[in-house]
Order: structure tokens, then C-alpha cells, then sequence
């Protein structure tokens, strides 16, 4: 890490604090730097706490709009700002879980041709993602939201990051 970045300090602190529990205390938490941080504000905030807050509501409707944010945000970011949090941040990679979240929601709302829209879009990425096991968790999720979809499945799913 470049150097100390208060507000990405506060993101992981609102993600340790759900990790332990307090789902509404760390909702709370990201509302509250999203407005401080605003529409405009650092793309590479925008992004990671509107992908964090996604996760944290059940509700597919209210999830999308936040997977929105992240993916306009990530669209306006670039290797080098990501990189200034760490050197092996490349916003390629981001859009295979971007669009998964995108097509998850849509999946859960009904909206089957706009989810496998995303599904493909997700997939057409994957290549960027890292040979690891964050990579083929990605790679996983993916398959099992296009198994929902042709199932027309609008259950969420258990694999499915949140609270």
C-alpha cells in the first residue's frame, strides 16, 4: 500500500464490522462515507464501497442499484489509481465480479434476459481474473447464477456473498 488511505481504512472497518455481525451498524457505517464521499468523489471509494454495500442488503432491487454505483465507478477507474492501493490491483479484474453481481440481482428480480446479458459479459472477462482461489470462486459463482437462470431460479443463493 502507497500510503495511508483514511477512507478505504474506513471501508474495511464497516466490512470487519459486518464480518463480526453488525450487518446494520456497518450498512450504517457505508451510507454514511458514501455521502461524504458523494457521486464524484474517488472512483476507486466508489467503487469498493458500493460492491461492499451491495452485499449488504437482501433486497435484489436495492442491491442492483448499489452494483450500479460500483460498476459506473469502476468504468471511471484506472490500473494506476488502483494501484496506489495495492501494486497488484488491475480494474480488469474487477469486472467479472462486478458483472456477476449485476446478473445475480437481475436473476433474483425475474429479469432473466438482462442476467444472462451480464452472465456474458462476466464470462467474456474471466481471463482477467487471477489463477487463484479468488479467481475460480468467481469462475464458480458464475456457472451456478447461469444454472439459476436457465432454471429460473429467483431463490438467492446460498454462495451468494451478504449477510
Amino acid at each position: 500500500m502507497a500510503g495511508s488511505d483514511p477512507t478505504m481504512e474506513a471501508i474495511t472497518a464497516a466490512v470487519v464490522r459486518c464480518r463480526g455481525g453488525d450487518v446494520a451498524g456497518a450498512r450504517s457505517d457505508l451510507e454514511a462515507l458514501w455521502s461524504e464521499i458523494g457521486v464524484g468523489g474517488d472512483p476507486f471509494h466508489r467503487c469498493t464501497l458500493a460492491h461492499y454495500l451491495a452485499d449488504l442488503y437482501d433486497d435484489a432491487a436495492v442491491a442492483l442499484v448499489w452494483d450500479v454505483r460500483a460498476l459506473d465507478a469502476a468504468d471511471a477507474l484506472g490500473d494506476e489509481r488502483a494501484q496506489q492501493h495495492h501494486a497488484s490491483l488491475q480494474v480488469a479484474a474487477f469486472y467479472p465480479s462486478l458483472h456477476l453481481n449485476l446478473a445475480d440481482n437481475f436473476r433474483r428480480l425475474g429479469s432473466f434476459d438482462a442476467a444472462a446479458d451480464h452472465l456474458a459479459r462476466a464470462e467474456d472477462r474471466c481471463s482477467a481474473l487471477p489463477d487463484d482461489a479468488y479467481g475460480e470462486m468467481i469462475r464458480s459463482a458464475i456457472a451456478h447464477v447461469r444454472r439459476a437462470v436457465v432454471a429460473r431460479s429467483t431463490e438467492r443463493r446460498s454462495s451468494a456473498p451478504g449477510p
